[in-house]
């Protein structure tokens, strides 16, 4: 079973979605919804650093979280801020396809070099920082890991609704990802 489901139109929107900041997002960069105004943020995106995305949302939407892989466990203060102090009553983890936190062992030589080239760093320190830092932010699949994201914040956060999303950097859409 193909687990990414095609966002086309409106009636493509899984029902528990429907009414929440997740379909307005959705709504919004697929569909090129007007842009409503808001003065607070109605959902936290949890989203990869990666260059290759940009969302199309109102000013103030949502607070965001961007970081290697959309790896929240390193930022969990700040999730817990966005929902204690922000208010948000929704989560989305957007992956994305041809990520560079998958198979990271494959950069390494790559990584070594260039903090040595261009980080002016030591060689060893360099090969340090990477076998230190790497485990933690190896992904493996992007979708495997969005999936497991999603269900380790919804035992953590049980009174926010968490959605896992794609964004395909091929064409720049949301995708939904079908949970087992």
């Amino acid at each position: 079973m193909n687990r990414v489901v095609a966002v086309g139109k409106p009636e493509d929107i899984f029902q528990p979605y429907i009414n929440t900041p997740i379909e307005k997002l959705l709504a919004y960069h697929n569909f090129g919804a007007e842009h409503e105004v808001y003065t607070s943020a109605q959902l936290l995106i949890g989203m990869c650093m990666d260059n290759r995305k940009r969302l199309i949302i109102p000013d103030n939407f949502a607070y965001i979280i961007r970081t290697g892989g959309g790896n929240l466990r390193y930022s969990e203060f700040k999730v817990s801020y966005a929902i204690a102090v922000g208010g948000v009553q929704a989560i989305t983890l957007i992956a994305h396809n041809n990520c560079s936190m998958v198979n990271l062992m494959a950069r390494k030589i790559q990584f070594i070099d260039g903090l040595v080239e261009n980080g002016g760093w030591d060689r060893e320190m360099a090969e340090d920082h990477f076998n230190h830092f790497s485990p933690m932010f190896e992904i493996g699949n992007e979708i495997d890991f969005v999936l497991s994201e999603t269900k380790r914040l919804r035992l953590r956060y049980p009174g926010v609704m968490v959605a896992p999303l794609l964004f395909n950097v091929d064409d720049s859409r949301l995708y939904q990802i079908r949970e087992q």
